[in-house]
């Protein structure tokens, strides 16, 4: 099973550089509580669709939250080959998920916030 790795904002884009394949970043906060029920699900949900996971803590990296454009949590992004692809807008099962990846995929990569 996935498991989340951290990113700050000191490692954030060298890591992801380094990362082939689908992965999916999670931005998150301490007290939110779908965070932390989404945090427990998603590395079931996710593994087999993609590489790896990620966790930016959003209440100590607020220059990333406002480079993404971050308004609500948890916030989720996918990346390809270390490259912002999309943000993905889905429940956490997986078929929606799988079915939210699948469609982002198919489409051009969207411009970076």
């Amino acid at each position: 099973m996935l498991q989340f790795q951290t990113l700050t904002e000191f490692d954030f884009h060298q890591t992801l550089e380094q990362t082939e394949g689908v992965s999916i970043v999670m931005f998150s906060g301490p007290d939110c509580g779908a965070c932390r029920q989404i945090e427990k699900l998603l590395p079931g949900v996710a593994t087999g669709i993609v590489a790896q996971l990620f966790k930016v803590d959003a209440q100590q990296c607020m220059g990333l939250v406002r480079q993404y454009e971050v308004f609500h949590f948890p916030a989720l992004f996918l990346f390809v080959n270390g490259y912002f692809h999309a943000t993905l807008h889905s429940e956490v099962t997986p078929v929606k998920m799988q079915a939210a990846i699948d469609a982002a995929l198919a489409r051009p990569a969207e411009e970076e916030p």
